[in-house]
């Protein structure tokens, strides 16, 4: 049997987050424990997603999503 050298089609490459495409690497480095990425750089600051929020993972650092000020929401001023 040969390996494809290519992600099967099994792959789990979209953020569960917002859907965006994921690379398996990211998936490998930032996942969780099964790869699945909960959160990517579409949908988050790459502070959390160093933390673990990628994982899953509740983090400290705001959401930008929900916390103006920070990447994706509005100005501090």
């Amino acid at each position: 049997m040969t390996t494809a050298p290519w992600p099967s089609v099994d792959s789990d490459s979209t953020c569960r987050h917002c859907g965006s495409y994921v690379t398996d690497q990211f998936g490998r480095v930032f996942g969780d424990g099964d790869d699945r990425v909960h959160r990517c750089c579409h949908c988050d600051s790459y502070r959390r997603i160093q933390r673990g929020s990628a994982a899953g993972i509740a983090v400290g650092i705001p959401d930008p999503e929900t916390t103006s000020g920070h990447h994706g929401g509005g100005s501090d001023v």
